[in-house]
C-alpha cells in the first residue's frame, strides 16, 4: 500500500505517530475568563485591533493543552508516582518520603514556562514584592503575529487565573522579516541574514532606521539592501548637517538654551513652528506604536525641512557681516540640533551620542536628557504658508533654470504676478533670500504682469511666475531645434494616421493594439500643437 509517511523538516527521517501518556491542562474555564476579560476595561488592547480576532479564534474554538514533553531540558512535570503503591501525587512541594516517589520524566511545554514570564519575574507568588506592585501589569509587550496563540493568549490566562490581572496593557504585534522574495527566513531555506553583517557594512543605526521605517504594525518587512543603503545616506545627511553646524559656532558657546522667539524671521518662525509640529506628530505616533510614521514625520522635518532649507537660509546670515544676526543663527541651528538628537536618539542611539557628546554640553549622556516637547510661543501658521510661497517660488525659478541651462551663476529676469497681496509682503521682508536664491537680475513683483511671448511660466498658488528666455536662448538655434522637432512628430502623425487607415491593420489587430495606436495619433498631435505654438513665438520675438 503507497501511503503518505511524514518526515522530519531538520533531519530528514520518516515520522511515525504513536499513542503515548501525555499531561493536559483542562482549557475551557481558563479560555472563557480571557473572553470574559476582553469585554471590560482592563482587558488587553491589541494593536492592531484586528488580531484581537485570532485571539478569540483561538478561545472559542480551544481544545484542552497537552503541556508535557519528552525533552532533555526544562521544568520537570511536578508530578510524582509512589513506587510501592502506584498513587500519583501532583503538587508544589516535594513528597516528603521521596526515596519511596519516582518524578515524572517528562518536562513542561516551553510555553507553559514562558507564559508565567510576566509575573514570575517580579517577586510572584509574593505580591506584595515592591517589583511586581510597581511593574505588573507591565505597560507593553512587543511581539510577533505568529505567535499570538502560542505565547500572548497563554501569558493572558495564565495571568489572569495567577494574579486576577491582565499581564499587560497593550500588545503590539510586529510582521515577519522576509527575504527579497517574500519568503518566510528560515534554516531550512537558507535565506536569513545575520545582523552582525549588516551591521558591520551599515551600521547599527541604519538597521534600526530601516526595522523601524520599514513596515507598519502587523505588516512584513522584506529585507531590502537598497532601504539600508538609504537608511545610511539618511544618518550621513545627519552627520554633515550637525558637523556643519558645530563648525559654525563660536570658540566660548554654551550649551543650547531654547532661543527667545520675538527676535526671529520668517526662516526662524517657520522652522520652529514646524519643529514643534514634528515633535509634537512623533511624539503621538510613538504613543499610538506607529513607529514608522513617526520616522518619516522625523525624516521629512530633518532631509527636507532643517537641511535642504533652514540651513541653506542660515547661510546668508552665518556668511554675512551682521554679527548679532549670526549669533541669533547659532543659537537657533544648535538648538534645532539638540531637539533633533532628543527625538532620534531612541532611534538611532549610536550615531546621536557621539554627536551629542560633539557638542557644548553640561556632561550628560543624550539617554538621559528630557524628551523633546511643544512650545506654544514656536505656533505659528502664518509663517507656515509664507515660508511656504518663498520655498515654491524658489523651487519654481531653480526648475526653469535647469531646464535652460542657466547655471545658478548666471542673473536672469524674473517676473512674479500676484494674486494675493500677501505675498508682496513675503518678498519685500525677505529681499536678502530672494537675491540669494533666485539671483535676479530684474525682479519685477506686481498685481499685473505683461509676459513676454518668449517666456517659461509657472503657476503656484498664489502666483504666476515668467522667466523671459530672450537672453536664455538663441532664438535661431532654438528655432532650428524646434523646426526639427515638429518635422519628427510630423512625420509620426502621418505615420500613425496611415497606420489607422490600413483596413487590414483595424480589422484583425486586437482593440488594445488600436486603441493604443490611436493614443499615440493624440499624443504625437498634442505634442505638434506646442511645437508649433512654440516656434510662433520665437518667431515673434525676432
Amino acid at each position: 500500500i503507497d501511503h503518505s509517511v511524514g518526515h522530519s523538516a531538520r533531519s530528514g527521517v520518516q515520522v511515525e505517530t504513536r499513542l503515548s501518556k501525555q499531561w493536559f491542562v483542562k482549557m475551557k474555564p481558563l479560555a472563557d475568563k480571557v473572553l470574559e476579560n476582553q469585554k471590560t476595561d482592563g482587558k488587553v488592547n491589541f494593536v492592531p485591533e484586528r488580531f484581537e480576532q485570532t485571539l478569540d479564534h483561538w478561545m472559542e474554538d480551544v481544545h484542552d493543552w497537552c503541556i508535557s514533553r519528552q525533552l532533555w531540558w526544562g521544568h520537570r512535570i511536578p508530578a510524582w508516582y509512589n513506587k510501592k503503591t502506584g498513587e500519583t501525587y501532583v503538587g508544589e512541594e516535594t513528597p516528603k518520603d521521596i526515596e519511596n516517589w519516582e518524578q515524572d520524566p517528562d518536562v513542561l511545554d516551553t510555553w507553559f514556562s514562558s507564559a508565567l514570564w510576566p509575573f514570575s519575574t517580579l517577586g510572584w507568588p509574593d505580591t506584595n514584592a515592591e517589583d511586581f506592585k510597581r511593574y505588573f501589569p507591565t505597560n507593553a509587550l512587543v511581539t510577533g503575529y505568529d505567535i499570538i496563540f502560542f505565547w500572548v493568549s497563554r501569558m493572558m490566562f495564565q495571568s489572569l487565573h495567577f494574579t486576577g490581572k491582565r499581564p499587560f496593557n497593550d500588545v503590539v504585534l510586529h510582521g515577519l522579516m522576509r527575504d527579497e522574495q517574500g519568503r518566510k527566513m528560515s534554516k531550512s531555506l537558507g535565506n536569513g541574514v545575520d545582523p552582525m553583517d549588516v551591521v558591520d557594512k551599515y551600521g547599527a543605526d541604519a538597521l534600526r532606521w530601516f526595522l523601524l521605517n520599514g513596515t507598519a504594525p502587523g505588516q512584513d518587512t522584506r529585507y531590502d539592501p537598497k532601504k539600508l543603503s538609504a537608511a545610511w545616506n539618511f544618518i550621513n545627511k545627519i552627520w554633515n548637517a550637525s558637523r556643519f553646524v558645530i563648525m559654525n559656532l563660536p570658540a566660548d558657546a554654551k550649551p543650547a538654551h531654547m532661543p527667545d522667539a520675538s527676535k526671529f524671521d520668517l526662516s526662524d518662525r517657520w522652522i520652529f513652528d514646524r519643529l514643534n509640529h514634528t515633535v509634537s506628530e512623533v511624539t503621538r505616533l510613538f504613543d499610538e506604536y506607529q513607529f514608522g510614521e513617526a520616522g518619516r514625520e522625523a525624516y521629512n522635518f530633518i532631509w527636507n525641512d532643517f537641511c535642504d532649507w533652514y540651513i541653506e537660509i542660515s547661510k546668508v546670515a552665518l556668511n554675512g557681516d551682521d554679527e548679532e544676526l549670526k549669533a541669533r543663527k547659532q543659537e537657533n541651528l544648535i538648538w534645532i540640533l539638540d531637539q533633533i538628537l532628543r527625538l532620534l536618539h531612541p532611534i538611532m542611539p549610536f550615531v546621536t551620542e557621539k554627536l551629542w557628546l560633539s557638542m557644548p554640553h553640561e556632561g550628560k549622556s543624550v539617554m538621559v536628557a528630557e524628551y523633546p516637547t511643544t512650545h506654544k510661543e514656536f505656533e505659528n501658521k502664518q509663517a507656515d504658508q509664507d515660508m511656504a510661497f518663498l520655498i515654491e517660488t524658489i523651487k519654481v525659478v531653480r526648475n526653469i533654470r535647469m531646464e535652460v541651462n542657466a547655471p545658478m551663476s548666471s542673473q536672469i529676469d524674473i517676473m512674479i504676478q500676484l494674486d494675493d497681496e500677501a505675498n508682496k509682503r513675503v518678498l519685500d521682508e525677505n529681499a536678502d533670500y530672494v537675491e540669494n536664491f533666485l539671483h535676479p537680475k530684474e525682479l519685477t513683483v506686481a498685481s499685473e504682469v505683461e509676459a513676454p511671448k518668449l517666456a517659461k511660466t509657472a503657476v503656484i498658488p498664489g502666483a504666476q511666475i515668467f522667466v523671459p528666455l530672450t537672453e536664455l536662448v538663441n532664438v535661431d538655434d532654438e528655432l532650428e531645434k524646434m523646426e526639427k522637432e515638429e518635422k519628427r512628430l510630423e512625420d509620426e502623425v502621418a505615420r500613425c494616421e496611415k497606420k489607422l487607415a490600413n483596413k487590414g491593420f483595424v480589422g484583425h489587430a486586437p482593440e488594445a493594439v488600436v486603441n493604443k495606436e490611436k493614443e499615440k495619433k493624440a499624443d504625437y498631435e498634442s505634442q505638434l500643437a506646442g511645437v508649433r505654438e512654440r516656434i510662433q513665438d520665437l518667431k515673434e520675438s525676432k
